[in-house]
């Protein structure tokens, strides 16, 4: 990537995706985040610039610099999303991490962040605006819509479906086959053996909805 990153967010996943860049010797320009406290706040030599939607540092996108939204809440990304692609006409680049292992034959769409040790193996195909914690491992023909956030350490299994907006907790694996529901949300270390409808939360072993 030749040109600098402005991250949106300076929260932990901010921080986690500015380590990611620069393990990958891409130049971060700064951070941006709403939380005024946080404000000239330095991260190394990475500095906090000034809000989301501040004008003197989005007409750099596009232009100068790339942009990346690592804010965990799906609403808030999709609304910088949104706003990234009606006023600067552009899509957020994706993060990942320089240990993930991802397969040449895997598909990956716009503005994901796929954290360290995480396996993404061949014919899975990964949406837009998705975030893959650390050492989470996506099997052969697994699909994950866009927004899809996957705990650290869960495992999808091959043939998966994870339709757009859902979140697999941390530790919890998805057997082959099942079909997680747009919205739905899937607790932290569950064994999921059945179909979750959209908007469903189930949680234990095997998972049940609350």
């Amino acid at each position: 990537m030749e040109n600098p990153v402005l991250i949106f967010g300076a929260g932990s996943l901010g921080l986690t995706a500015l380590d990611l860049f620069q393990r990958n010797n891409v130049v971060v320009y700064g951070l941006l985040d709403d939380n005024k406290e946080l404000h000239g706040k330095e991260f190394g030599e990475v500095s906090v610039l000034g809000e989301t939607d501040d004008d003197g540092f989005l007409k750099l996108i596009g232009h100068k610099c790339e942009a990346f939204i690592a804010i965990s809440d799906a609403r808030v990304r999709k609304r910088l999303v949104k706003m990234l692609n009606e006023r600067r006409k552009v899509q957020p680049v994706n993060a990942i991490h320089d240990t993930a292992t991802v397969s040449v034959l895997a598909t990956i769409g716009h503005g994901n962040l796929i954290a360290a040790r995480v396996v993404i193996n061949p014919y899975a195909e990964i949406g837009q605006h998705c975030i893959i914690q650390s050492g989470a491992v996506i099997e052969s023909q697994a699909k994950l819509g866009d927004y899809v956030q996957v705990g650290t350490g869960s495992i999808v299994n091959s043939g998966v479906t994870i339709e757009e907006g859902a979140f697999i907790g941390t530790g919890a694996t998805i057997i082959a086959g099942i079909t997680i529901g747009k919205g739905a949300r899937i607790g932290a270390g569950s064994v999921v053996v059945e179909n979750v409808d959209a908007g469903a939360t189930v949680f234990g072993n095997p998972a049940k909805k609350l």
